[in-house]
């Protein structure tokens, strides 16, 4: 169900994450106007314990009027908040809900296609605001693993690099998993997700707050070339998961496949060839490695060597992450490769 507000209701800015299930109900959307027509379009909690997002709102709003506050907001505003569920429990998800970043259209065929109650609320709320003019949407996570502040793009398209260059240089083309916000808000406005790192820290909402002040105050986006020396790209190629039959741990000899402990260290650093990803003592245990199009191209990527899981070419990951929840519900890592090509 979603409820559709045109107003920040009494108290709301004061409430965490967890305490939005008791004063909303469900996953809400707010308008909110602006001086220039055209909403921002903002998501929140896709992910319940990513709670970056929410707390960068509520600083951000107790400035303008809409939330008590002295000034009109630049732009009109839409606001979702997500899976106010499983954000009362502190979890990704609840057991038996599929993912808030999953459901979203433009996923025909694939697996990540449904009739569930969740993907028709994302159906539905895609065409509201596309019958808004949305400006720009910017979906505001947190990740588990070890990484620096990001952001993602669907499309390379000038304007969309101009909206995550504001965020960082750091930019990550990806294409897959469908079914996120990102890639279904692309078909109708520039469109990016920002990865603030761990929940939890401060400089995460920090600097999600200071981006969405200064996306409220664009008048347009560039549709010239972001400068080569203001942008490192880099292209997902790859997602890796470990297969679910599979028992594994972090520095445990004893698990079917044993993860160093250290692992999140990785993320974001270009590994060599030969880079050790994991160690097993049964020679038919190996990561699975899909690419943009879901085809197996684990060999492309990864080698088995007395006992050992090592990288087959040099790339880099992201999201790297040692919370074994996090792995079985998603994934281990993504391979990443650079991407400069389209850049002048």
């Amino acid at each position: 169900m979603l409820n559709e507000l045109h107003h920040i209701p009494t108290g709301l800015l004061d409430l965490r994450a967890e305490q939005l299930l008791e004063a909303l109900g469900s996953s809400t959307l707010i308008h909110l106007p602006g001086r220039r027509p055209e909403p921002l379009f903002v998501s929140v909690l896709l992910h319940g314990n990513e709670t970056a997002g929410w707390d960068a709102i509520r600083q951000l709003l107790r400035h303008y009027a809409p939330g008590g506050g002295r000034l009109p907001l630049p732009r009109a505003l839409s606001l979702f908040i997500g899976n106010v569920a499983a954000a009362a429990r502190n979890v990704r998800r609840l057991e038996g809900q599929p993912d808030y970043n999953r459901v979203w259209p433009g996923c025909e065929g694939s697996e990540f296609a449904g009739d569930t109650p969740e993907h028709a609320l994302m159906r539905r709320l895609v065409e509201t605001l596309a019958g808004r003019h949305v400006f720009a949407s910017i979906d505001i996570h947190n990740n588990t693993g070890l990484n620096p502040h990001y952001a993602c793009v669907n499309r390379l398209d000038n304007r969309y690099l101009h909206l995550a260059a504001l965020f960082g240089r750091t930019v990550v083309y990806f294409t897959r998993p469908c079914g996120v916000q990102s890639n279904a808000m692309a078909r109708i406005c520039p469109s990016v997700t920002l990865e603030c790192g761990k929940t939890g820290q401060s400089l995460g909402a920090e600097h999600a707050m200071a981006y969405l002040d200064a996306a409220l105050h664009l008048s347009g986006l560039p549709s010239h070339p972001v400068a080569s020396h203001d942008i490192d790209l880099f292209h997902t190629v790859a997602i890796v998961k470990v297969p679910p039959e599979i028992h594994f741990g972090f520095d445990d000899p004893g698990a079917g496949l044993d993860l160093p402990g250290d692992l999140e260290r990785l993320n974001f650093r270009e590994l060599p060839e030969g880079t050790v990803l994991a160690r097993t003592k049964d020679k038919s245990i190996m990561l699975s490695v899909r690419d943009e199009q879901d085809r197996d191209v684990t060999a492309l990527y990864l080698q088995a060597n007395h006992g050992e899981i090592l990288t087959r070419r040099p790339l880099m990951p992201s999201m790297l992450t040692t919370n074994a929840n996090a792995v079985r519900q998603d994934c281990l890592c993504y391979f990443m490769e650079r991407y400069q090509d389209h850049l002048p």
